[in-house]
């Protein structure tokens, strides 16, 4: 049985991955994680994702900076040019399958409300 502790828990933990689900939550964002994984590890410009995709540079560098804030991307400076790359910190993924663990057992200790008992 889940006990309204257990909820507060599962609640503070979706606050602490708010960012993280934000930026994985959205479709263009998650088109922008597939090319950075298709390409090789050197990074991608702005530029060169814009091709890639139905997006100016801007809302491209838009996206680039909500998955950096995120901890999901990295950047290098080169001169003037920027690459971005993936590099999830490690407590962000620590942080998301701990809530999943949470909502999983939560889950697991509900009653059955299935019709076919």
């Amino acid at each position: 049985m889940n006990t309204v502790r257990d909820i507060e828990v599962l609640l503070s933990r979706f606050m602490d991955c708010r960012k993280l689900l934000t930026a994985l939550g959205d479709e263009t964002r998650q088109y922008l994680i597939c090319i950075m994984l298709s390409s090789d590890c050197s990074g991608n410009r702005v530029v060169d994702m814009a091709k890639k995709t139905n997006l100016s540079r801007l809302a491209v560098s838009h996206h680039m900076q909500i998955l950096k804030q995120a901890g999901i991307v990295k950047s290098r400076k080169e001169g003037t040019k920027s690459y971005y790359y993936l590099e999830p910190s490690e407590s962000e993924i620590e942080k998301m399958l701990t809530l999943m663990t949470d909502i999983k057992r939560i889950a697991d200790n509900l009653p059955d409300r299935s019709d076919n008992k």
